[in-house]
Parts: C-alpha cells; sequence; structure tokens
C-alpha cells in the first residue's frame, strides 16, 4: 500500500503498540500531527514544553516497561528534549524520540529552525538515524524501537526531514520481533564459578541496581536471596526489585544510604552485584570499597564490568535469565551469625528524625501509610528525593520513578503524568522539592488539561534545600544563590493553572490533606512548609569511603 512518509510513522506506532505518544506540534513535524489527527486511537498528551513531553515519555516507560514515544519539531523543539533524552540514556529507559527536520534541500543551509539533532544527541542516544528517504523509513523506525528494547535498554532518536514526511512509499505491515534476552554470554563454566564463591562466603551481601528492575528480575531475586540468605541493599534505580519490607533487606546503599547497610558491604567477605554500574554516590572512595570482599558482578552490560570497580568473578547477560539459572545450582546456605549482625547494626543505627513537627521523613512516611504502600512515587531531584527513597518501602518493580544518574531537576512532573496514563490504577504521587517545581511547574496546566488525577506534594523549605546542606557542612554557611524567599505562591499558582491547591504548615494536617488529594479524581498540589535546615542524614561526604557515613548525632558529638 501507497503512504505518505508521515502516515508510515503512525502506521508503524500503531505496529509497536504505541497507544500514547507526547509532544508538541511545529511546522517541520506537522505532516505527522495530520496523520496522527486520523488515527484517535493514539492518544496524543500535548505537553506545555518538550522537556514535558520527554519526561513524561520517560515515566510513561519507567511505569510499564515499554517504549515511551515523544514527538518534537526541529530547532528548538528538538533540543528541548535533549534532558530527557540524556535523563533516560544514564538511567537506561527505553525511549524513541522522533523528531522532524527541514527539507532534505535545506540541510546544512543554517535554515530556519534547522539543529543537527543527531549530532547533538550522539552521546546520549544508545543509537539515531536521520532519515533522508521515504524508502527507509518504516526500517528506521522498527529498527530504533528494538534497538531501545534490546539488551540494556536506551533512548533512540529518529530525525526525518520533512519532504520524507510528504513522500510516498510502499508500506507493508509487519510483525514486531519477538527480543529474545541476553543469554549468549551466561556458560556453565562462569555460573559454576559464581556458585563456588557464594559456597565458600561465610559474609555475602547481595546488592541490586536498576537492571534488576528492567529485567522483571524480582521473583527471582527473591528467591535467590532467599538461598544464599544474604542481606540485601540497593540503589536509588533498584529500588522495588527486592521488598523492602522483607527482613533481609538492609536499605539503600551509598552516600546517603544506611549505615547498616554501608558497614555490611564494609564487613561482607561477598558482595554479589546484580544490575548495577557502582556509580560514584555509591562506592565512595574506589579503592576502600568492599575491600575486603570478593566481589561478583552480575549485568547485561559488558562494558559496566571492572570499569569502577574490579571483579572477581563477572556474569554476563539479563539478570533475570542469570538468576534463573543460578537458583538450580545453589544449596540452600545459612548465615544466621552474619544476618544476626546485620539485625545488630540496624538497631544500633536506626533511621531517625525529628517527629515533632512536619519534616520531608515525616510526610514519607505518612504518605506510606495513607496509601498502604501500593503507590507509584515519582519525584524530582533533591533531599526530598532521598526522603522518598529512604522512608517509603517499595514493594515491586516500576514503583519508584526518579532521575537517578542525570539527576534531573523539573523530571517528576512530567514522569508522573506520564505514570499515571500509563497506570491509571494506581495512585501517582510526585514528591517535590519547591527548587524542582519551579523548573517545570508549567506541566500543571498539562495535568489540569487532560484532568490527569497526580498528586504533587512540595516539600517546601525555601531553599534549594541539598546545595544548602552541602553549603553548610562544607562551604562555612555561605548560602550562595540557593535561598529563595520570594513572593511566589504555589497554591495560588496551582489554582490559576487549574489544579487544586492546599498549604500544609502542621504535620496533622498533611493525611487528611492527601486522603482528600487523592479522592477528588484530579491533579492536586499540596503545599508543606518544612524547616529550610532540615537536612538528608546519613550522609558521606563526596570522595569518602562509605564506612565515613555520619548524622546529626555524630556531629553533636564532634
Amino acid at each position: 500500500m501507497m503512504m505518505t512518509g508521515a502516515e508510515i510513522v503512525i502506521a508503524c506506532l500503531k505496529e509497536q503498540g504505541v497507544d500514547t505518544v507526547f509532544g508538541y506540534p511545529g511546522g517541520t513535524i506537522l505532516n505527522i500531527y495530520d496523520a496522527l489527527y486520523k488515527h484517535p486511537e493514539i492518544r496524543h498528551i500535548l505537553t506545555s514544553h518538550e522537556q514535558g513531553a520527554s519526561h513524561a515519555a520517560d515515566g510513561y516507560a519507567r511505569a510499564t516497561g515499554k517504549v515511551g514515544v515523544c514527538f518534537a519539531t526541529s530547532g528548538p523543539g528538538a533540543t528541548n528534549l535533549v534532558t530527557g533524552i540524556a535523563t533516560a540514556y544514564m538511567d537506561s529507559v527505553p525511549l524513541v524520540a522522533i523528531t522532524c527536520n527541514v527539507g532534505t534541500a535545506l540541510l546544512g543551509k543554517d535554515s530556519f529552525q534547522e539543529v543537527d539533532i543527531a549530532g547533538v544527541t550522539m552521546p546520549i542516544t544508545k543509537h539515531n538515524f536521520i532519515v533522508k528517504d521515504v524508502k527507509e523509513l518504516a526500517r528506521t523506525i522498527r529498527r530504533a524501537f528494538r534497538i531501545a528494547q534490546s539488551g540494556r535498554r536506551g533512548p533512540v532518536l529518529v530525525d526525518i526531514t520533512k519532504d520524507v514526511t510528504a513522500n510516498e512509499a510502499e508500506y507493508t505491515e509487519e510483525v514486531p520481533d519477538i527480543l529474545l534476552r541476553d543469554t549468549a554470554l551466561i556458560t556453565d563454566v562462569v555460573l559454576q564459578e559464581a556458585v563456588a564463591l557464594m559456597r565458600t562466603s561465610r559474609k555475602p551481601m547481595i546488592f541490586v541496581g536498576g537492571g534488576a528492575t528492567a529485567s522483571e528480575a524480582s521473583e527471582a531475586l527473591l528467591e535467590f536471596a532467599q538461598k544464599v540468605d544474604a542481606p540485601v541493599c540497593d540503589t536509588l534505580m533498584g529500588k522495588g526489585a527486592f521488598p523492602g519490607t522483607h527482613p533481609l533487606y538492609a536499605g539503600m546503599l551509598g552516600m546517603h544510604g544506611t549505615k547498616y547497610a554501608n558497614r555490611g558491604v564494609v564487613e561482607c567477605d561477598l558482595l554479589i552485584t546484580i544490575g548495577s554500574r557502582f556509580s560514584d554516590r555509591i562506592f565512595g572512595n574506589a579503592a576502600k570499597f568492599a575491600e575486603h570482599a570478593k566481589v561478583l558482578q552480575i549485568d547485561i552490560d559488558p562494558a559496566e564490568i571492572n570499569k569502577n570497580i574490579m571483579t572477581n568473578v563477572s556474569v554476563i547477560g539479563d539478570a533475570r535469565e542469570v538468576l534463573r539459572r543460578l537458583n538450580p545450582l545453589l544449596d540452600q546456605q545459612e548465615h544466621g551469625e552474619w544476618n544476626a549482625h546485620m539485625e545488630e547494626l540496624k538497631s544500633r543505627f536506626p533511621m531517625k528524625y525529628d517527629k515533632s513537627r512536619l519534616t520531608g521523613p515525616y510526610i514519607i512516611e505518612e504518605i506510606y501509610r495513607v496509601t498502604k504502600g501500593d503507590a507509584i512515587i515519582c519525584t524530582e531531584v533533591g533531599q526530598h528525593q532521598m526522603w522518598a527513597a529512604q522512608y517509603y518501602k517499595y514493594s515491586r518493580p516500576h514503583q519508584l520513578i526518579t532521575s537517578g544518574g542525570l539527576g534531573t531537576m523539573g523530571y517528576g512532573l512530567g514522569a508522573s503524568m506520564g505514570a499515571k496514563l500509563a497506570r491509571p490504577d494506581k495512585t501517582v504521587i510526585n514528591v517535590a522539592g519547591d527548587g524542582c517545581l519551579r523548573m517545570n511547574m508549567n506541566e500543571l496546566a498539562t495535568a489540569s488539561r487532560y484532568n490527569i488525577p497526580i498528586v504533587e506534594v512540595v516539600v517546601n523549605n525555601h531553599v534549594l534545600g541539598m546545595v544548602r546542606q552541602w553549603q553548610t557542612l562544607f562551604y562555612d554557611h555561605r548560602y550562595a544563590a540557593t535561598t529563595l524567599e520570594d513572593k511566589v505562591d504555589f497554591v495560588k499558582m496551582a489554582e490559576a493553572l487549574g489544579c487544586r491547591g492546599v498549604r500544609v504548615t502542621e504535620k496533622e494536617e498533611f493525611a487528611p490533606a492527601l486522603e482528600e488529594a487523592i479522592a477528588c479524581g484530579g491533579p492536586v498540589l499540596i503545599d508543606c512548609i518544612i524547616d529550610s535546615d532540615d537536612k538528608v542524614f546519613p550522609m558521606v561526604p563526596a570522595g569518602a569511603p562509605i564506612e565515613e557515613s555520619f548524622d546529626q548525632d555524630d556531629l553533636n558529638r564532634r
């Protein structure tokens, strides 16, 4: 069947099972929008800004495991996607960004709204394409979806010249390939090496990252942890892969991890790492990280092996498949003395905060209680993000949606809309700081336009909280450009953008406000006023060994 390039784009999206696209139209992409107009079965969400579209597509992908899709026009439309693409790249999120460029004859001539977006995004995509021949269009889009989903997932950009969207070519529908999990390098030899390490270990520790979530490895991971009988810690991206309510769970590792998780890694004799790239926020000082332990690393990406931390044994492959093959090879292990020691560390170094007033940790614990631990929690980046990681007990994958690797302020609001549209059956709450809200608060207009029932909880301390914390601890209280005391009223702003707004100043007010917000069926902002000097503890200074984790009690003793 003969179709225009624009019609081929829509047909290929339908082939791939795409039901939602986030975007913003403009001159070069108008042909695609005209074709989309004839296909109401694909829902289009017009965001307030292209960055919001990329974050919403990212949130949709993280909430479902499917590929998120966003559209943008050429020039500034395309460049406005860059932060969202980089966010997806750092966190291995499957995303296809479709942009359109000026006509082929105008490329390279500094034409109006011309940008080499393929060149711009080359370092932050798994792959990208520029399509100048309509006959290559369908094949390219299909390749983009395969690349985004296969192996270590990530974003792919397809840039299409405007003339290609108007030109015609023969289109034949195809059924998407069934993507097989990466197993080629999972050999019996390397599995037996891994088993030998575990059999001789007396103090094993399991460390779980985002790869375990991406591979849907939670069921196999639970069986594995119980067989090894080892405490489990995780990264920000690994939250929910192992249930946070399980007796073996030891909390988050690293800069703002629990003291007992950090000490467990310091003291263990075997660190079993599943789907983590060992970022600097985890190891602190690489030379002193797990220096008494052997390291077994399981990861889908060979480039991550021995990149930051040297390993003794590595298994390269999809985490779920590796664990499914390891579990039958393992005898039931018993590490009662080691687990008892970890429980003693938990009791000696509990997570604690001032419960007499409204604080970030209190807000998170109340969100957990009111939602019975079943909500999807999105966050922006900063103190509130760490509190959300520390005090909400995540029980399943895809439950915490947050920017880990890039640390993108302004991410969570768009992501929460994408997550709610993907999972209308779940309560979706975005936990934001007031600094982050200012980045992309225009997306509240998107939430109200489509009546997307998200709850925006603003942990409002009138400062850039995490930066101020560093200025307090390491810069002798020099608060350069971090104080946000001004006349901005978030409640009025939310109401002006079509949402409900509520302000909370006392701890007793928060739970009723949250319950009402969840019940109301539309977007609600809750502005929670907390102290400017509340801090996230524990904390490890940048570049220090993780055993140097400290909290307010440690500071008081000093």
